[in-house]
């Protein structure tokens, strides 16, 4: 089974549009900050240091998603993470949002490690790789 990192949200106001469900732009702002706290907690490399002191980013580089079910305004859902595959440079993440046994949104994302002051791909950091290897470890 592939280990999964999860976090509870309660939709609130400021994710809906004036239909008052989620705009789908708000998706991505949540698996964003699930992506912060994935790496921060699961795999125990402080995200603002990645990105502010050792100047290595994650940008996105290719994402699918399918949007399955509405979320509305105080909803209780499910954001998970899974990792898929990991490369020289880059990952894979399978990203959800889960209203209970619902699932709402189902999206793959691709992930570039760069050198946020040259703007270029570089290798996953040692310590980034081996924490990322041990998550998926069963």
């Amino acid at each position: 089974m592939t280990r999964r990192f999860e976090r509870p949200l309660r939709i609130r106001f400021s994710h809906c549009d004036p239909a008052g469900i989620v705009f789908y732009p708000q998706y991505f702002v949540l698996f964003n900050g699930l992506v912060e706290d994935w790496v921060s907690e699961a795999l125990g490399i402080p995200y603002a240091a990645l990105i502010g002191e050792r100047r290595v980013g994650l940008p996105t580089v290719s994402l699918q998603c399918d949007f399955k079910a509405v979320c509305r305004m105080g909803d209780d859902v499910c954001l998970g993470l899974a990792l898929d595959h990991i490369g020289r440079s880059s990952l894979r993440l399978r990203l959800d949002c889960r209203r209970g046994d619902t699932l709402c949104v189902a999206a793959t994302s691709t992930l570039v490690t760069t050198n946020l002051d040259r703007h270029r791909a570089i290798a996953l950091p040692a310590d980034l790789h081996a924490a990322m290897l041990a998550f998926q470890a069963p």
